[in-house]
């Protein structure tokens, strides 16, 4: 099953039957407190350095965060998308927990991106799913709910299902839902890797491995 995403000019391809897509995930302010300052006063210039050292690196996608507190959000993740499209063709995943800062991005993005993320909460599935169909995007499903994150690896298939189910509802095709099986840090958890690795093949899906930094197929 192959997922295509697409900027004006390059396609990258996520699939299982090909080798990972390393996704840079640095354009984000959480935690960069200069990074944060730069932004909310519209300078875009280190957004735009991240993203060329991202990709010289060899990041095939950029997510692209712009929760600045006590913005207007969708305003800015527009902004940030059209800097790093200005530096660099590679296509875009667009990360906000805002839907109308998802659908504004959306919206000015020129080509087909993907949107990190979706949980199975029926409230979050019913107000981002059918953005992402309106759009034509694809989607990163977190392997979580509303009762949090399970360590048995059977539930989080079965939460998975459920974000592909409700996607298929909503018109967008199992290629365009990509899985997150959740990977929790081993230092909280040492079975927290092996879990991860036992949910991958239990569902008969294809997964991305996840670890805040990216990705794989779903």
């Amino acid at each position: 099953m192959n997922t295509v995403l697409r900027s004006r000019s390059r396609e990258v391809v996520i699939s299982g039957d090909r080798p990972f897509v390393m996704i840079g995930e640095r354009i984000n302010p959480t935690g960069r407190k200069v990074l944060a300052a730069e932004m909310r006063a519209g300078v875009m210039d280190r957004v735009k350095a991240d993203a060329i050292a991202q990709v010289e690196a060899g990041a095939q996608m950029l997510d692209v965060n712009a929760g600045v507190p006590m913005v207007d959000e969708p305003a800015l993740l527009v902004a940030a998308i059209k800097a790093v499209s200005e530096v660099t063709d590679v296509p875009i995943c667009i990360d906000s927990s805002v839907i109308e800062a998802l659908e504004a991005a959306l919206a000015a993005y020129e080509g087909k991106a993907l949107v990190n993320s979706v949980t199975a909460e029926d409230e979050r599935m019913d107000r981002i799913l059918p953005v992402v169909k309106k759009y034509g995007a694809a989607v990163i499903g977190m392997s979580n709910d509303e009762t949090g994150i399970t360590m048995v690896p059977q539930e989080r298939v079965e939460i998975a299902r459920r974000i592909i189910d409700r996607a298929a509802y909503y018109g967008i095709p199992a290629a365009d839902v990509i899985i997150d099986p959740i990977a929790m840090t081993v230092a909280a958890d040492p079975q927290a890797g092996l879990i991860t690795l036992e949910t991958i093949p239990t569902g008969t899906f294809s997964m991305r491995p996840s670890s805040r930094s990216r990705c794989m197929p779903g």
